[in-house]
């Protein structure tokens, strides 16, 4: 098995959790939105942002708005809904309780491998 695959899986997993983090903080685009996802090491491809942010809209979770631009084509700005901010809400609290989790059964396999 090769640590890369698992690593992809792992960032996936976090990915739309991170969006929704992003656009909490105000209207983005998506070369904004994949500015602060590789800003944060989180190697993450056109192709794979842009489905996941159509699913998230279409799940009610996310609105988008369309804006002129100076430099070319209009841009889609995407910004959390209600919906969207309570599940957000809901992640964080998972993440947390998550990261707690990890943490002590991390800490604890390594505290136990170097009493052996």
């Amino acid at each position: 098995m090769k640590i890369e695959n698992t690593k992809a899986q792992m960032r996936k997993g976090v990915l739309e959790f991170c969006i929704l983090s992003i656009l909490e903080n105000g209207d983005a685009y998506t070369s904004e939105i994949l500015v602060q996802l590789k800003d944060a090491k989180l190697l993450v491809v056109e192709g794979t942002v842009y489905p996941l942010l159509t699913r998230l809209k279409n799940a009610g979770l996310l609105t988008y708005r369309w804006e002129e631009s100076t430099s070319g084509p209009p841009r889609k700005y995407y910004g959390l809904t209600e919906t969207g901010k309570i599940f957000l809400s809901g992640l964080n609290t998972t993440w947390s309780e998550l990261v707690k989790a990890v943490s002590l059964i991390t800490k604890n396999n390594k505290s136990k491998s170097t009493t052996k």
